[in-house]
């Protein structure tokens, strides 16, 4: 088990060196994603979009990061959206889609299998299509090549996929305000532009640990085991979204969910094996001399302004149950305001903690081992 170096977090040189494939640099183009995806939306093609009118349900067909995007959509647009909004990782349609229904295809690299196998059956039973990826990419052609469907464009260019979520999600929040699903005005994505820049400087390299939520998080969670609980349908997405960046970048599995479900079972994760360890009356263990302990769960609390007050109770509850058995807990907050603002608040800090929490232990962040390579190359998929 290896330490987290927390010293070199504020050695620009020693930062630099350890993310050679400028994944920080990366999570810091977030705000700028946004206003690129802005610029690159045609209002013409929002018009075409929304001619025909609301759709009688709308499907979001992506894997990875775009699936991330369409849990982004689905929570934005609430329980209160007056058609279903669902996200399809796989490659099968749902039956009962068909011409009434809006299709979202959506992919960063423009080549992921599985959402060119649900185009191509969309296209088949009549649905209303939009795709949001690369320009001159399979899927763009394949949407091209179907009557009535519209294309967005959304090239991540050299970023990895999972650094390009604003990229591929933004597009999506412009045709859910065009359909009438929710008020998205651009208005509001300049203002979620302008706090991803401001996460970028509280959270950036150059702020001092000290001084600094996210590489004081990334350092905490490099050598625990995260629970990542959210208390609202978006404080969720943010926690799934942080367990999978912490997967990818840190290499670090995390357990991950909603408050409501948490404690009808997660939450007895609490008193497991993992809740205590050796070292825990061990004030004198030296990690470098000694070596790291055993990592111990970490209870990572997405607090929102939005959340129901039962789930608000409930995360008051966990937190105490969690820190009467001495288990280290970090609570976020979200900021007040519109849903995309709330989400994009607590995200921007997240996506930065993963990166640092890979450096600290000395794990390349951008890196994609052989063997994952391997999997990847042997069930042919082309990107997320």
């Amino acid at each position: 088990m290896r330490y987290a170096d927390d010293l070199l977090l504020d050695d620009a040189d020693a930062l630099g060196a350890a993310d050679p494939g400028n994944l920080l640099r990366a999570t810091a183009d977030a705000g700028a994603q946004v206003r690129r995806a802005l610029a690159a939306t045609d209002p013409e093609v929002l018009h075409a979009v929304a001619a025909d009118g609301r759709p009688r349900s709308v499907i979001v067909a992506g894997s990875g990061v775009a699936g991330i995007a369409g849990d982004i959509l689905a929570a934005v647009c609430g329980t209160g959206c007056p058609v279903a909004v669902t996200t399809l990782r796989g490659s099968t349609l749902p039956g009962w889609v068909g011409p009434l229904d809006l299709v979202i295809a959506v992919s960063a690299s423009g080549t992921t299998p599985e959402t060119l196998t649900v185009v191509g059956e969309a296209q088949k039973r009549g649905s209303r299509l939009v795709g949001i990826g690369p320009t001159g990419s399979p899927l763009h052609d394949l949407v091209a090549s179907a009557a009535g469907s519209v294309h967005v464009a959304a090239d991540p260019g050299s970023l990895l996929p999972r650094a390009a979520l604003w990229l591929v999600t933004v597009p999506m929040l412009i045709v859910a305000d065009a359909l009438r699903l929710a008020s998205v005005p651009r208005s509001l994505l300049d203002e979620v532009a302008d706090l991803l820049d401001q996460r970028s400087v509280e959270c950036g390299p150059a702020s001092p640990l000290a001084d600094n939520a996210a590489k004081l998080l990334g350092v905490s969670l490099a050598t625990s085991l995260p629970v990542v609980w959210g208390s609202s349908p978006l404080g969720a997405v943010a926690a799934y979204r942080l367990a999978t960046q912490l997967g990818a970048n840190a290499k670090i599995p995390a357990l991950h969910g909603s408050i409501t479900e948490a404690t009808h079972h997660q939450v007895a994760v609490v008193d497991g094996v993992f809740a205590t360890g050796p070292d825990d009356d061990d004030i004198f263990r030296d990690p470098i001399e000694d070596g790291a302990a055993p990592p111990r769960l970490r209870l990572v609390l997405l607090r929102d302004p939005g959340e129901h007050p039962v789930d608000a109770q409930h995360a008051d509850e966990v937190r105490v149950i969690a820190e009467r058995r001495d288990l280290a807990v970090d609570v976020v907050h979200a900021v007040e305001g519109h849903a995309v603002l709330r989400l994009a608040s607590v995200i921007g800090l997240l996506d930065w903690a993963s990166v640092y929490a890979a450096v600290a232990v000395g794990v390349d962040p951008s890196a994609v081992r052989a063997d994952i390579a391997e999997l990847t190359d042997g069930v042919g998929r082309g990107g997320e």
